[in-house]
């Protein structure tokens, strides 16, 4: 009895490897061993990188904050230790959009922080 393959299932899984290195550099776009390990690399990166992208935004985020609140003498952690002992529940990623492209928003924030012992 032959040995059965199912060639039909083994081409659409190596052809989805493929379509997904489709752009990539050298041997890695087509030649299937190769693409499969730059595939699975690549895909380990994107999950990874998904996680590291919340870390850089949060670091954007309270280096303008920073930057925003010095122009009024406070330092950053002030600034936050005070909004917290005020309770104003806005985000960093709010108070960061506050202290670029609405300044006099921001301004009342501060202002409104700055009296709190």
């Amino acid at each position: 009895m032959p040995r059965a393959t199912n060639k039909v299932a083994s081409k659409r899984r190596r052809k989805k490897v493929m379509e997904q290195t489709k752009g990539q550099f050298g041997r890695r776009k087509n030649v299937y061993t190769v693409a499969k390990n730059a595939l699975e690399k690549g895909l380990q990166y994107s999950y990874y990188d998904r996680k590291k992208k919340k870390r850089n935004f949060r670091s954007l985020w309270i280096q303008r904050i920073n930057a925003a609140v010095r122009q009024y003498d406070m330092s950053y952690s002030e600034f936050i230790g005070k909004i917290n002992k005020k309770g104003i529940l806005l985000s960093r990623k709010v108070l960061a959009d506050l202290a670029m492209n609405h300044p006099k928003a921001f301004e009342a924030v501060v202002n409104k922080v700055k009296d709190v012992k």
